[in-house]
């Protein structure tokens, strides 16, 4: 059952938008999201954060808060990337419910009103699924496939399949997220850790508006990573397997050369058995030594607690949201 049914049946809804050069969606985004949000009810809040934007961005939000009471704006002193500006919304959101949803318009607006209807029905996290994946070239929704299905069998959370950040959250979770202050963030994981009553809303994903996508193959490898070492002992517990295999094939090894040499007397070349050796140790004693850099820099960064964002612009907030520190 709903823990607060009253603030279900008359929410205020906050609507968080990591913003990064994305001049070309917002005011498609903002006209979307307003029809949508007025549906639903009369109070709600736009927060849109920009993540150091280099185009026109920032100067359409301003405009757009001075037009509408219902955005606000948090504006960072450089890029610190979508992760910390998720981060930064989900700080600052007041909601009942908070929806997470992208500014480049593939995640329709339209589906928080399916959303809201699961959350009135008593689930805190509503996340969106993504039945279809149009216009998307081969290799991301491949890798996205692989990504997520590799993660559901190594994470140590259940990891909801075929999901972005698209989705809802209860505010008691949202106050949970708000514990959860690490330097390496993969906000949807972060949230399935969290638990709670879960419900998915199924949706075709829309190609993007306009402009380009801002997660390349490099930046998906980088949140890959991140998700896998934040989130699984997967990659420390292989290397035991792999010094394991190595040591039993050793030792396979030496034992069929001293039966070959005692008994048989068959003489073994050594050159080229030690050669594809000595490569074949190298090459696996540098892929495990960079599993443990990762884990080694992440503590590194966790240790030297650097805020996850600054802010340097904020609008549309009260007194006393526009006074709050920057959470650690």
């Amino acid at each position: 059952m709903p823990d607060n049914p009253g603030a279900r049946e008359d929410p205020y809804i906050s609507v968080v938008v990591p913003v990064y050069n994305e001049e070309e969606n917002l005011a498609l985004l903002h006209q979307r999201l307003t029809v949508t949000l007025e549906k639903i009810t009369s109070r709600y809040e736009i927060i849109m954060v920009d993540d150091g934007s280099q185009d026109g961005s920032l100067g359409l939000i301003t405009k757009l808060a001075e037009q509408d009471p219902h955005v606000k704006f948090i504006s960072f002193t450089r890029n610190f990337g979508h992760e910390s500006a998720t981060t930064a919304g989900l700080d600052f959101a007041s909601g009942d419910a908070v929806v997470i949803i992208d500014a480049d318009l593939q995640d329709p607006p339209e589906v928080i009103e399916e959303m809201v209807t699961r959350w009135r029905e008593g689930y805190e996290v509503v996340y969106g699924k993504r039945r279809g994946r149009r216009k998307e070239p081969v290799t991301k929704k491949l890798s996205s496939f692989l990504f997520y299905r590799l993660m559901r069998k190594i994470a140590d959370v259940d990891v909801p399949l075929d999901t972005g950040d698209f989705r809802l959250i209860d505010r008691k979770m949202v106050e949970h997220f708000h514990k959860l202050r690490e330097r390496n963030r993969f906000i949807r994981l972060e949230i399935a850790w969290l638990g709670g009553r879960t419900k998915e809303v199924l949706y075709d994903r829309e190609p993007r508006h306009a402009g380009k996508t801002k997660y390349n193959f490099s930046k998906r490898l980088r949140l890959s990573i991140d998700g896998i070492v934040s989130f699984s002992a997967f990659p420390l517990r292989f290397m035991s397997y792999i010094g394991f295999i190595i040591f039993f094939l050793s030792i396979a090894a030496i034992l069929v050369v001293l039966v070959q040499k005692l008994f048989f007397d068959i003489q073994i070349p050594g050159y080229a058995f030690l050669v594809i050796s000595l490569f074949a140790l190298g090459g696996v004693q540098i892929l495990l030594l960079g599993f443990l850099g990762e884990y080694i820099a992440r503590i590194y960064k966790e240790v030297q607690s650097r805020p996850h964002y600054l802010i340097d612009l904020m609008g549309g907030f009260d007194g006393e949201k526009d006074g709050r520190e920057t959470l650690s």
